[in-house]
């Protein structure tokens, strides 16, 4: 009985916030009716005990990466340089290329530090106009921005800030740059097999005369259309140097420090192995946040204003993820989940198979990268890395796996941010959602499936 609760909270979990029920109520229900079948438990212990400390702790280890990223996501938005880069972009690469044009607006300022949320309602309206002007069907929009936004960006490219390159650190004692050439060699792919595989669909549709489509206007249409914008020098600034300084504070900064005093216990008893990967995110993100601000400080309207909606738009995203860990906690501290732990183990003596398994169902499940992922190295990191080390395994490989595993089945039709991206462009998932499949689902599972193989050779 306490297996089949499992599973019934889960299809309940997938299912109810596919309807638009929001995990922070579903996660801790949900998670006490898995406790209810299981027989015998206590409720409000399992509540008070398991679920809020691991959500509390999950909040410890990572609140200053959402809040960081979600500010200067906003501060580029606000101060135009978003969308200075996408227009660039577009000016650069012209009509004949405006799903590579698209793509690499959103990548770029993705991998910058940008929240993908903030491009995609930076980079629609541009994107928009150019899939006009080339008669290129609108149905593809969506799988271009996502293929730009959250997929080799997000959990392949080596020192991205995004917060599914953060979550393995401290599991596996890892960097941002974890594994450089498997990750870079795996965003490569996805960007280019996404590219080619959307540049198919649009011959395929100009062949059958299929041009933009008729489509009323949606409200990010107008978006940003009265915006003073900087130089796009001006605008890349910002965001190379979120990349640069991560490296400098990872590599540079960081070792050369006196760190012993992190042995003590009033600073957790820790190496700072532990802890580089996350100090070196953070402190990019503060200085990447006073150089933007620094350098547009007379385009804001009303920076006050900037920083505090950037603040509270960081609050609902690192809540809900940090409920999904909850949950998590919950259904692993279960007598039943047991048999599901061994059964992924079981799955394969290769710790990257069994954790990429692990990692990707639970995505899916959540319909969260970052929530799956967390779930994933919570109940099974420790683990997952025990059986790295006796193979022989580099954790830095075990980190980039679980981080591409993350990004695969997460964009199932119930993902919040493919719901976001159809609502933004206007589409429905009848029209966009098999191209979203193959660019954010598909191509990177491939690649995952080709890294794994490649380092077990």
């Amino acid at each position: 009985m306490g297996l089949i609760g499992i599973f019934i909270s889960l299809a309940l979990l997938m299912f109810l916030a596919y309807r638009g029920i929001n995990v922070l109520i579903l996660a801790p229900l949900l998670a006490l009716l898995a406790t209810v079948c299981a027989g015998g438990l206590p409720l409000m212990a399992t509540y008070t005990q398991v679920f809020m400390p691991a959500l509390g702790a999950y909040l410890l280890k990572f609140f200053p990466l959402f809040l960081l990223g979600a500010i200067f996501g906003k501060l580029m938005a606000d101060s135009g340089s978003a969308r200075a880069i996408a227009e660039w972009f577009t000016d650069k690469m012209g009509a004949k290329h405006a799903i590579a044009a698209v793509v690499m607006s959103c990548g770029v300022l993705t991998y910058g530090g940008v929240s993908l949320f903030v491009v995609a309602f930076a980079v629609y309206p541009i994107g928009n106009e150019l899939f006009q002007r080339s008669g290129t069907p609108k149905r593809l929009l969506p799988a271009a921005l996502a293929l730009g936004s959250f997929t080799f960006t997000m959990t392949a490219l080596p020192g991205t800030p995004a917060i599914q390159n953060a979550i393995p650190m401290p599991y596996f004692n890892t960097t941002p740059f974890a594994a450089p050439i498997f990750g870079t060699l795996a965003g490569l792919g996805m960007l280019i097999g996404g590219i080619v595989w959307l540049n198919h669909r649009r011959a395929r549709a100009v062949a059958h005369n299929e041009g933009y489509g008729e489509h009323a206007p949606t409200e990010s249409d107008a978006e940003f259309s009265q915006q003073r914008l900087p130089a796009i020098w001006l605008a890349m600034i910002p965001v190379v140097s979120v990349i640069l300084l991560n490296a400098l504070f990872t590599y540079v900064v960081i070792p050369a420090m006196d760190t012993g005093y992190l042995t003590e216990a009033a600073y957790g008893e820790v190496d700072i192995g532990d802890v580089r990967g996350i100090w070196a995110i953070i402190a990019s993100l503060v200085l990447a946040i006073a150089i933007v601000t620094a350098l547009n400080w007379s385009r804001f309207d009303n920076i006050k204003q900037s920083f505090n909606r950037g603040t509270f738009g960081s609050l609902l995203p690192v809540f809900n993820t940090a409920s999904e860990v909850g949950y998590g906690a919950v259904i692993a501290s279960l007598p039943a989940f047991l048999i599901i732990r061994d059964a992924v183990l079981g799955l394969s003596s290769n710790p990257l198979i069994s954790s990429a398994v692990a990692t990707n169902v639970l995505a899916g499940i959540t319909g969260s990268a970052s929530g799956g992922m967390s779930i994933a190295l919570e109940t099974l990191g420790g683990e997952f890395m025990s059986r790295a080390q006796a193979a022989g395994i580099d954790p830095e490989i075990m980190h980039r796996v679980v981080a591409l595993s993350s990004g695969g089945f997460d964009a199932l039709p119930h993902n919040g941010a493919v719901i976001t991206l159809l609502a933004i462009t206007g589409l429905t998932h009848r029209q966009s959602y098999a191209d979203i499949f193959v660019v954010a689902v598909l191509i990177p599972f491939s690649l995952t499936v080709l890294v794994i193989l490649g380092a077990s050779l």
